[in-house]
């Protein structure tokens, strides 16, 4: 065996933009996450933070995933969400919301990247309908290792 197949794969901290339909269980919420997380080639062990929307506060379904995976859930309002450019911005967002976009800017966000997305953003809005008729949206940023001047 050589020193390479030693090394355990080292996947990306990331951050997760959230956003769902009101009432979205926990079982949707987890799905969607893991789905997407599979996708940016990260795990659970590799989410160092968590954001979504204000409306969102009082999401039972996100704030029970928050808890069960000790995550510190930032909520950012929609003028904040809506300053953030992002590739895949939606008018029937805007119209909900007051914001074109909610997990892609809310993970750039969380992953404390001020300016365009890419190359930040490892996963687009990942859209998930779960077994409830609910849908979940995530998207997965890379974090931000790069200091602030």
């Amino acid at each position: 065996m050589t020193h390479a197949t030693h090394r355990a794969r080292r996947h990306p901290t990331v951050a997760l933009g959230l956003g769902c339909d009101r009432g979205c269980s926990l079982a949707t919420l987890r799905q969607a996450v893991e789905a997407a997380l599979a996708q940016a080639g990260a795990g659970w062990a590799d989410v160092q933070a968590a954001a979504s929307i204000t409306l969102k506060a009082d999401e039972a379904g996100l704030l029970a995933l928050a808890a069960e995976q000790g995550w510190a859930l930032r909520f950012h309002p929609p003028e904040v969400l809506a300053s953030v450019p992002v590739p895949n911005p939606s008018e029937t967002v805007r119209r909900y919301t007051g914001t074109p976009s909610v997990s892609e800017a809310a993970a750039l966000l969380a992953a404390g990247w001020p300016g365009p997305p890419t190359p930040a953003l490892l996963l687009e809005k990942h859209k998930h309908c779960g077994p409830d008729g609910r849908n979940a949206t995530v998207s997965v940023a890379l974090m931000n290792t790069t200091p602030s001047a």
